[in-house]
């Protein structure tokens, strides 16, 4: 009952950061190993979570998505490509290489997140959503960093798109939702297929998530943009650190 709790508070925060900032995974994968889970089978069950989690999010985007059909449908391979090689390099990392990459990860999310994307101006974007070659590189590369461990991929996405499409930010925001989801899911997929996911955390995780992701908007109005993503980039530097230790020592 303890770890059921701690995972769902943890999932509760992950879903706030992640609706908030785009970097969900600096709360949710440190609890998932503090409860005792190696960590790619902490990695592999988070991504469970927030694949389903992801679902809330694509199905509140819906008005935002209306008149998008042609745009999700030429990038949403690329994503799913990326996911399942993503997926597939978690499947073959050994678990004590992958406590040493993680620390760089979230590092690297969290210097991501002080820089957050714009919308383009008007003329600089494509309506189409045709991508260029190196677009198309990039949308492939953030799918394999979702499927692969995801912190601020979000973010990342974001600002791809922003540059590609021109067009509000909550609709393109909208898009990115659809092209994560999709690449967390068939991460997730090939998780629950191959790998091992332990349901009994996920679960208590998943939930939270929902609770967070739904209350993260209404928060986030409250308060200064800048103020929320310099403390939680400054969080995530800081767990960085402590995973890196725990992963060396």
């Amino acid at each position: 009952m303890t770890t059921a709790v701690l995972l769902l508070l943890a999932g509760v925060a992950a879903g706030l950061s992640g609706s908030m900032a785009g970097l969900a995974s600096l709360f949710s994968y440190p609890a998932l190993l503090a409860v005792g889970l190696p960590p790619v089978v902490a990695n592999q069950t988070n991504t469970i979570a927030l694949a389903v989690s992801s679902a809330g999010s694509i199905a509140s985007s819906r008005p935002e998505l209306r008149g998008q059909g042609g745009r999700v449908l030429r990038l949403i391979p690329l994503t799913v490509l990326g996911g399942v090689i993503g997926g597939a390099l978690v499947l073959v990392t050994p678990s004590e290489t992958f406590a040493l990459i993680v620390p760089f990860l979230v590092a690297f999310a969290s210097l991501v997140l002080l820089r957050p994307p714009k919308a383009a101006p008007a003329g600089e974007g494509r309506r189409d959503g045709r991508p260029d070659p190196l677009t198309v590189l990039g949308t492939i590369l953030i799918g394999v960093y979702s499927g692969y461990f995801g912190a601020a991929a979000g973010v990342l996405m974001l600002a791809l798109l922003s540059h590609l499409l021109a067009d509000t930010l909550v609709r393109v925001n909208a898009v990115k939702n659809v092209l994560l989801g999709a690449s967390n899911a068939v991460a997730a997929i090939g998780f629950i297929v191959f790998g091992t996911v332990v349901w009994t955390a996920a679960l208590p995780l998943m939930i939270g998530l929902f609770v967070g992701n739904y209350a993260g908007p209404a928060i986030a109005r409250r308060l200064p943009p800048a103020v929320l993503r310099v403390g939680i980039a400054v969080a995530g530097l800081v767990l960085a650190v402590v995973l890196f230790v725990q992963a060396v020592s």
